[in-house]
């Protein structure tokens, strides 16, 4: 079953749009990383639970998360406003480049993988501090805005793959 080049290209679009907004809500939100005090086991302890974003730490690996993934957000704008153009001009080679765009804009996963590597490295240090007794009162997650952004690198691909077969669409090949 071949399906038509307008519904590739909405199809794609639509998870252009969803790839933006789910970063950009990754982005404004501050549950990145969670952290929960056992209040069973910590009664004498103040609550010492929260939860953090991005634009809270200021470290050198940190200050290039903050760089990485709102430069991906931006890219992600430029590669919604080529894949408009390369559709409305039916360009399988515009359509192609455009998907190749969407492959290669790997700065979404670099940022969220330096994310993960930095929270490991900051518990590391968080266990040399306090031991392991102390740490054993805490449990550490990730939160639903890594979610997000890990949502959006996957809607990116997507995107992609639908632009490379818009582009392959036996109609424009003939064109």
């Amino acid at each position: 079953m071949k399906v038509p080049f307008g519904y590739l290209v909405i199809a794609a679009g639509v998870c252009g749009v969803l790839s933006f907004t789910f970063l950009a809500t990754a982005l404004g939100t501050d549950y990145w990383y969670i952290i929960e005090m056992n209040q069973v086991n910590t009664s004498d302890l103040e609550d010492m639970s929260s939860h953090s974003g991005l634009w809270s730490i200021n470290e050198e690996m940190h200050s290039a998360i903050v760089v990485l993934l709102p430069l991906s957000l931006v890219l992600l704008l430029l590669g919604g406003i080529c894949g408009l153009v390369s559709s409305l001009a039916r360009s399988p080679i515009l359509l192609t480049g455009t998907a190749s765009y969407f492959f290669i804009c790997l700065l979404t996963l670099s940022g969220v993988i330096l994310y993960i590597v930095y929270s490991y490295q900051a518990l590391v240090e968080t266990e040399r501090l306090v031991g392991q007794e102390g740490l054993s009162y805490i449990r550490t997650s990730f939160g639903w805005s890594l979610a997000l952004a890990w949502l959006s690198y996957s809607l990116e691909l997507l995107t992609g793959v639908l632009l490379l077969l818009a582009a392959r669409t036996p109609r424009l090949r003939h064109s």
